[in-house]
């Protein structure tokens, strides 16, 4: 058999586990805010704007099944887009362009249940004395740092893996087995302080194969036993192009992020370097590979890295074999 037709067998997607109730299964204080808003808004749409409804309802593609509450527009489908499949085309959500704006839109309630108090007290302070106003606008400068999205260019070389995270390389581990990859593999861990972007991307164009939420605890993740003991959310992909290679990505709590977020879709395809979610504040993010001869890693320990745009690991000959698909077509 030629090294074109060598593949793994195609995997069959997996249901969304029951536990995985929400895009954002931690839950939280701002996330119990934005439900409780999102019940009001409904009830303004309903009342008042019936006709935006129906015309919203008419463009909607796919079905509302195993959604928790009403999919008026697509803001509803912010925190259950994983339980159901409906989605709107581009052209037809009027709230798009939230993803234009230079911060991650999963953080954007936090930005405003933060950033208006504070901008409250900096306008406060500034009224009697300028020193009263420094320590809320530190405050509101990092809360912005954090939840930013900067733009990152996307390298399109076949057989790159770039890195899911931003932050720092802890440790790049072979593992005599792995059973999602299906033999030998390495794991890149990757630390995000504080201070890192936190949105999480795809290491490459691949399908997601299934979905694992495994509640925890909130251990440093600097320690190696938070890899195993913490909260973490489990992603099974398969590659779109031969072999078909499995990769594993991990999204794990540390001791403050306690907020793990993926919009993932059991089934759905991801482009490489596209963001499927975030973990806020600091945290790990793991990325497993099948470990062959091919398989070359790029980084080492303490290493510094950018998601999306950081190639971690590639598989040396897959330009060629690239090449030749293309000869064949």
């Amino acid at each position: 058999m030629s090294k074109i037709e060598s593949s793994l067998p195609r995997l069959q997607p997996q249901p969304v586990p029951d536990n995985l109730t929400s895009v954002q299964p931690g839950g939280g204080v701002c996330y119990q805010v934005e439900l409780a808003w999102g019940r009001l808004r409904r009830r303004y749409l309903r009342t008042f704007r019936p006709g935006y409804v129906t015309r919203m309802a008419e463009l909607r593609r796919g079905s509302t099944a195993g959604a928790p509450h009403e999919i008026l527009d697509p803001r509803d489908l912010k925190f259950c887009r994983n339980r159901c499949e409906c989605d709107w085309d581009a052209a037809d959500d009027p709230f798009r362009w939230r993803d234009r704006l230079p911060f991650a839109r999963w953080g954007l309630a936090e930005l405003q249940l933060m950033g208006y108090p504070l901008a409250a007290l900096i306008a406060v302070g500034a009224w009697f004395h300028w020193a009263w106003a420094i320590v809320p606008a530190v405050l509101l400068v990092f809360v912005l740092y954090f939840f930013r999205d900067p733009p990152r260019r996307i390298p399109s070389e076949p057989g790159l893996l770039v890195s899911p995270a931003d932050g720092t390389v802890s440790d790049v581990t072979h593992l005599a087995h792995d059973d999602f990859i299906g033999g030998p593999a390495v794991r890149i861990g990757i630390f995000l302080s504080i201070f890192n972007v936190h949105i999480n991307r795809s290491p490459a164009d691949a399908r997601v194969i299934g979905l694992r939420y495994h509640p925890g605890a909130f251990m440093n993740a600097l320690n190696p036993e938070s890899s195993i003991k913490n909260e973490n959310l489990w992603i099974g992909l398969e590659e779109d192009t031969q072999p078909h290679r499995r990769i594993v990505v991990r999204q794990i709590a540390g001791l403050l992020a306690r907020r793990i977020v993926c919009n993932l879709r059991s089934g759905e395809h991801l482009a490489r370097g596209q963001q499927f979610g975030m973990i806020k504040l600091g945290s790990r993010t793991e990325l497993i590979v099948a470990d062959e001869p091919a398989l070359r890693v790029l980084v080492e320990p303490r290493q510094k890295v950018k998601g999306g745009s950081t190639v971690l690991a590639r598989y040396e000959g897959d330009s060629g074999l690239a090449e030749a698909r293309e000869r064949l077509v």
